[in-house]
């Protein structure tokens, strides 16, 4: 499977590192272990998956919005979103100021933007459900310029906060996904089945926009740091042979060429 640095700093983990230098005291996760992480995969270094990182082009971004403690959170799956795919950027959000980078990438003439929210919450006219390349009819992107999904990267009623409250979010199209799969993740369960993790969420707008080997790496890749994750958690070693494993170390031999669009 080709492997992308771990070394390499992406954009949540420059997010969560200028997160900490801003707090005034460690964050400590909540019912999680207080002794050393491995930098670069965030879990116990005796369940480090750092060599297990896959890299794949994508013709599609990952804009993040993310709410406060989100980055430092372990748990936090946009890590895992910004590991896999290269065109990932991250964006603290605060109601009172905009990071003028943000604001950049929005105005960036190659992206199509658009935000991932349920469409019940949402002004009818706003609401596409499909994207580019889609199969569906509907959608009003610009079909020239690569999508652009920005995920808003919280709890439930945060990202709710987010999306009243950011007017720079306004002009652009919302995507409301429509998925049949109940949600897979396991590390923190929301009340509800249908409430996805922000990982999931975006293999589900990779798979709209025709990004399917991305969508299948992203989704394994979720499964075996899932699988990492609580094993440390109940203090068992990694099964390096388990089927989340096998699954991702075969999308990696099936990798297909790079995007020439890029």
């Amino acid at each position: 499977m080709p492997l992308a640095e771990p070394s390499t700093p992406h954009a949540v983990s420059r997010l969560r590192a200028d997160r900490l230098a801003r707090s005034s005291k460690p964050f400590l996760a909540r019912g999680g272990t207080r002794g050393e992480r491995c930098p670069g995969c965030r879990l116990l270094p005796s369940h480090c998956m750092c060599a297990l990182r896959p890299k794949v082009s994508t013709r599609a971004g990952i804009c993040l919005l993310m709410a406060d403690v989100e980055p430092l959170k372990p748990s936090n799956t946009g890590w895992l979103i910004a590991d896999v795919v290269a065109e990932t950027y991250a964006f603290g959000w605060a109601r009172t100021q905009t990071d003028p980078a943000l604001l950049a990438l929005l105005a960036d003439p190659q992206w199509q933007p658009c935000v991932v929210f349920p469409g019940e919450f949402v002004e009818p006219s706003r609401v596409v459900h499909a994207v580019p390349g889609a199969e569906q009819p509907g959608a009003q992107l610009a079909t020239a310029k690569r999508p652009l999904f920005i995920l808003l990267d919280a709890t439930w009623a945060e990202a709710r906060k987010m999306f009243r409250k950011s007017p720079y979010l306004d002009p652009w199209p919302v995507l409301s996904l429509q998925p049949a799969q109940i949600s897979r993740y396991q590390l923190r369960r929301s009340r509800r089945d249908d409430h996805f993790c922000t990982s999931e969420v975006a293999a589900l707008c990779l798979e709209l926009a025709g990004e399917v080997h991305a969508a299948r790496t992203l989704d394994a890749y979720l499964d075996v740091y899932t699988h990492h994750y609580l094993r440390a958690k109940q203090q068992l070693p990694a099964d390096r042979e388990s089927a989340a494993h096998a699954d991702l170390k075969a999308l990696g031999s099936l990798a297909p060429s790079p995007v020439a669009s890029l």
